[in-house]
């Protein structure tokens, strides 16, 4: 299979728990080690500064970017670094939910910026039922679907360190 979304489609045909509220962690299968290999393989930025998605449910996806390797010039989390984090889970959810038929366009992203990351950093993206089947009717309808995630970037110890707002466009294939 060429894309992620069909691998992820034959995963789902061929064994993934179907339960929503199943939480698949890396530690409890290989299904992430293999994820995240396909990701580093298509986006191999992504790779380098060791981003990875740690949990997937329908409408949920956690991921974190480590520390070390993106520090910059004060010992801190190097900006490019965060939005990395802030903007590639939302096209991966966008990938699983709605398949090989469809693919997400970012197209704008803001940062705030709050306080210095100092350590690993972790980001959750939720949506519900509703909100996948409303993207998804109006990609179906129009040929295209725009959807923001405001997301909030955490360090290790839970506290907010910077906030984005991205939108994004769900495209059906032609």
């Amino acid at each position: 299979m060429s894309s992620m979304a069909n691998w992820g489609k034959h995963f789902l045909r061929s064994g993934r728990p179907q339960q929503p509220s199943m939480v698949w962690r890396l530690q409890h299968g290989f299904i992430f080690v293999v994820m995240n290999k396909l990701i580093g393989l298509s986006i191999p930025f992504v790779r380098r500064n060791r981003f990875r998605v740690v949990e997937l449910r329908t409408g949920y996806l956690k991921a974190e970017i480590a520390l070390k390797g993106n520090k910059n010039h004060i010992g801190t989390m190097y900006a490019g670094a965060m939005f990395l984090l802030a903007e590639v889970p939302g096209g991966i959810v966008a990938l699983f939910e709605f398949g090989s038929g469809y693919f997400p366009i970012l197209k704008e992203l803001t940062m705030r910026y709050l306080l210095p990351a100092t350590s690993d950093l972790t980001i959750e993206v939720s949506l519900t039922q509703a909100e996948l089947d409303a993207i998804k009717q109006a990609a179906d309808e129009k040929g295209k679907s725009d959807f923001t995630l405001t997301l909030d970037l955490k360090d290790e110890k839970g506290q907010v360190v910077a906030q984005s707002v991205a939108l994004y466009q769900l495209r059906v294939k032609k």
